[in-house]
């Protein structure tokens, strides 16, 4: 399993951190004009928002240097005489497109919330509109799993060096800059530009730790945070995605009670453990299914993406049973959902995440030894028979250059509030307890015995909502931890 030696020096060349910009060397970033226009955007467009690019430096230790553009979207505060001021977000990934984010979050929010402030969404660098990283990937993503074998592994190791070999060789150096600490940068940017002190913020999965960052780098500047389906600091991000691993175990166990009782309809099994056994023989030999042969790689996402949330059991179900159809020989063609997810994970079409991969290889290093990987696997088959492989897979960061700046370490007595369900399969609930560790002056809302990933607008829960609108139009936080329950719906 070793690599080239020219390949892996191509792969692991770090760079030498260099200090940060002073105020003054920033100034012309801080003051620039805004100017805003349609953003061409079905929703933002609907609402009424407009839209805006503001430059920041590509590199902020060379704030003279190469600039890039940051996509922004803003919907007005209703009451000018009530405004508070703005309000800035991100829907997670890392590398998700946020552009459009709060024309959706929005519609959950109260007039005495929309009255009150600018809500600005906004492309992260490197992302949508701001700049987009496309390292030209041949598939959607890096996060999929090893496989069953020592020869699968290895082919994950060959091909995770490839994805990291081509970002180095299409984006050259502009990627090492596609990092959070960059984005929170490009935040404060935003916020002096548009005339304000601070900046509240709703960030949800990945967006809890770019709001943890920011607060971390810019307490002064940090107004109300609102952080849903947070990630533990201290683990991102490798740490989250392993400890996805037994989430996801413990949801797919739930999924199969679900479906063993409803056997006449779907004939996956009348137990629990029959329907978990029809999934575990699934992902372990490909599957040729339309057009498509779905290897052991991608088989066990394919059902990852709906596990997240408890209202696609149906469709999970439905899903398996496609699946098992197809596996038996039978002619299938996918369904438009699943042949929509199937051309982004196994081609990368319409186009691949390499965002995701610039972010989280930039942000922190990961190991570099295979065999480290090869036997984390090996440990968690035993009780993690079909998301382990995935959980504890190398991926394309073990052969990154190394991050121009260290971790952020989150300790800070910021005020946020913390939205977290004891069922989350992403960003386990642990981590949500984690960070209110870090963040003393927060609260934490538990949404017992959910299983949802992003509760605030997706998940109807009107003591979530209640806690989260409270806070954002008058500053009040529970007194205390809360615990919440979700509507009967």
């Amino acid at each position: 399993m070793n690599l080239p030696h020219a390949l892996l020096g191509v792969l692991l060349t770090g760079a030498t951190l260099l200090p940060g910009p002073t105020t003054t060397a920033l100034t012309r970033f801080y003051d620039q004009p805004v100017e805003w226009a349609t953003c061409g955007d079905p929703l933002l467009d609907h609402v009424g928002a407009r839209c805006a690019e503001i430059t920041v430096p590509l590199d902020y230790s060379q704030p003279r240097g190469r600039t890039i553009k940051i996509a922004i979207s803003r919907i007005k505060a209703t009451d000018p005489g009530k405004r508070r001021g703005v309000m800035l977000s991100n829907p997670g990934g890392p590398g998700g497109a946020g552009l459009n984010f709060m024309g959706y979050i929005s519609q959950r929010m109260t007039p005495e919330v929309t009255s009150r402030y600018d809500l600005i969404g906004m492309d992260p660098r490197g992302v949508g509109r701001s700049a987009p990283i496309d390292c030209g990937w041949p598939i959607g993503h890096m996060l999929w799993s090893a496989g069953p074998t020592r020869a699968s592994f290895h082919r994950a190791v060959q091909t995770q060096a490839d994805l990291a070999q081509r970002c180095a060789q299409r984006e050259g150096d502009r990627i090492a800059h596609i990092t959070t600490r960059n984005t929170a940068r490009d935040m404060d940017v935003i916020r002096a530009a548009l005339g304000e002190e601070k900046i509240s913020y709703f960030g949800m999965s990945y967006g809890t730790y770019l709001g943890a960052v920011f607060t971390q780098m810019f307490p002064q500047r940090s107004d109300r945070f609102v952080l849903d389906s947070a990630i533990d600091p201290a683990q991102y991000m490798a740490g989250s995605i392993r400890n996805s691993g037994p989430a996801n175990e413990a949801a797919l166990d739930d999924w199969a009670a679900w479906t063993a009782k409803r056997d006449p309809e779907y004939h996956l099994g009348a137990t629990a453990r029959q329907v978990r056994a029809r999934v575990e023989s699934l992902v372990k030999a490909p599957i040729r299914i339309g057009e498509h042969l779905v290897d052991e790689r991608f088989l066990p996402m394919v059902i990852f993406t709906l596990l997240p949330d408890a209202r696609e059991n149906a469709r999970l179900a439905a899903r398996v049973r496609l699946l098992t159809e197809a596996a038996e020989g039978k002619s299938v063609p996918p369904t438009d959902d699943l042949e929509q997810e199937l051309q982004f994970m196994l081609y990368g079409k319409p186009q691949g995440y390499s965002s995701q991969a610039a972010v989280i290889c930039g942000d922190v290093a990961v190991p570099r030894d295979p065999e480290r990987y090869w036997r984390d696997i090996q440990r968690s088959r035993a009780t993690q028979p079909v998301f382990g492989p995935y959980a504890n897979n190398i991926t394309a960061c073990a052969f990154w250059p190394t991050p121009r700046e260290p971790a952020t370490k989150v300790g800070n007595n910021v005020p946020a509030l913390i939205v977290q369900a004891t069922g989350d399969t992403r960003t386990v609930y642990q981590e949500g307890v984690n960070l209110r560790r870090a963040m003393p002056a927060a609260r934490l809302v538990t949404v017992r015995d959910v299983r949802m990933h992003g509760v605030f607008g997706r998940l109807p829960d009107t003591c979530v909502e209640t806690a989260v609108n409270t806070y954002f139009a008058n500053g009040t936080l529970p007194a205390d931890d809360l615990t919440c329950r979700a509507d009967p719906s």
